[in-house]
């Protein structure tokens, strides 16, 4: 086992002790994962004590030297994980078992989504995050209404459900028995550049001062539109434009074994264009390196396929920066974000879409700075003392009702 960190020694009287379960943690790759971390020392900062309970991958290099203790104990997210995780909840004092969930950061196990009656019998609270609604595989020839029923059980029996966006509260809406929406936040911390830094950046990357950098930030998978990347940057190009892309972050995060997958065809995509030099691949770095690159761009471009929403990470990254937007139109109610205010919408799997948008914020800098000053103030409203100050009072509100 694995532990570090500590609980605050200010807890508020009656403080609740919270149990985050999640199937990925840094320093392993993923949202979830990240999320989660920021999360939990959000609440630790507000005098909140606050474990993490994951999956033993990756976890062995890891050191905390913060308040929140991590305890990568669960092998396999099988049958018997939710057992263990009751086990130890009860035995460390635990008053909200809160897991937060992906579909492909379990394993696509069905286990953990019939665990909260178990853990509720032990006298604990379980809260359930929804960072997807994906149905998970359960065995061959499973119809999708069964996959889809095991998905939203959780909702049914858990005291707490949240949605991170509109559309995923309106697909639990009348299932769950309480049910909140809060949106997540940026993982990466925001800070302001000087022209000069930002000019020594560009040239650090070998963008010269006439380029038209177009950033993606993130790993790739099937949703978040790598293809739509490559036939834009190869129509700004062959329209004669000196653009680069500049592919921010890991290549692949670890839940999802079907990333790679698509990132070879992604790759393949740039050599068939003939691209390979217009394409800078940053790989892993830290926050203020992804924070020097998300600044020197010109226009981020997030062609997510299933549409913009406030489940993305990486959308409320390039907000929290003060990025010139281009993403795809969302499949939800979206009203905290305003098109030609804050960002620009174009269609989903749409090369041509993008390209035109892209060109558009090149040619015309008084909106492209209108749109950076609109995605700075749209993501004060999404901050992590906010974020962590909603759930601290729901779990609050909930324990006095009960």
């Amino acid at each position: 086992m694995h532990s570090s960190g500590a609980a605050p020694l200010d807890l508020p009287v009656g403080s609740p002790h919270i149990l985050f379960v999640t199937g990925e943690y840094p320093p392993l790759q993923g949202g979830v994962g990240a999320y989660t971390a920021e999360l939990a020392t959000a609440l630790a900062a507000q005098g909140r004590r606050v474990s993490v309970l994951t999956g033993v991958a990756g976890q062995t290099r890891r050191v905390d030297a913060g308040p929140v203790a991590v305890h990568p104990l669960i092998r396999r997210w099988g049958w018997g994980a939710g057992r263990s995780v009751g086990a130890w909840a009860q035995a460390h004092g635990v008053d909200w078992v809160h897991v937060q969930f992906q579909t492909a950061a379990f394993g696509m196990h069905p286990a953990l989504h019939f665990a909260p009656r178990g853990w509720q019998r032990r006298g604990l609270r379980v809260a359930w995050t929804y960072h997807d609604v994906l149905v998970p595989y359960l065995f061959p020839k499973a119809g999708r209404r069964l996959r889809r029923w095991v998905t939203d059980w959780p909702a049914h029996v858990c005291d707490l459900t949240i949605a991170t966006n509109e559309g995923d509260r309106l697909h639990l809406a009348g299932k769950a028995r309480r049910l909140a929406r809060i949106p997540i936040g940026s993982n990466i911390a925001a800070r302001t550049f000087t022209p000069q830094e930002r000019a020594a950046r560009r040239a650090a990357r070998g963008f010269g001062p006439d380029a038209l950098v177009v950033g993606y930030f993130g790993f790739l998978n099937r949703s978040k539109g790598g293809l739509v990347l490559v036939e834009t940057l190869r129509r700004l190009v062959e329209a004669g434009l000196p653009a680069r892309l500049l592919m921010i972050g890991e290549r692949v995060g670890a839940s999802d074994p079907t990333n790679y997958a698509y990132l070879q065809e992604v790759e393949a995509a740039i050599a068939a264009h003939g691209l390979q030099d217009r394409v800078i691949w940053t790989g892993r770095q830290d926050d203020g390196a992804v924070s020097a690159d998300l600044d020197a761009c010109d226009v981020l471009l997030m062609p997510y396929a299933d549409g913009a929403s406030l489940r993305r990470g990486t959308l409320m990254a390039g907000l929290a920066h003060g990025c010139a937007l281009v993403t795809t139109t969302p499949q939800a109610p979206l009203p905290e974000l305003a098109a030609g205010r804050d960002l620009l919408y174009v269609p989903p799997d749409d090369a041509q879409a993008a390209a035109e948008a892209v060109l558009r914020l090149a040619c015309d800098p008084a909106l492209a700075a209108r749109l950076r000053a609109g995605a700075r103030a749209a993501s004060a409203a999404f901050t992590w003392e906010q974020i962590a100050a909603e759930h601290a009072r729901l779990y609050d509100q909930i324990g006095e009702e009960e």
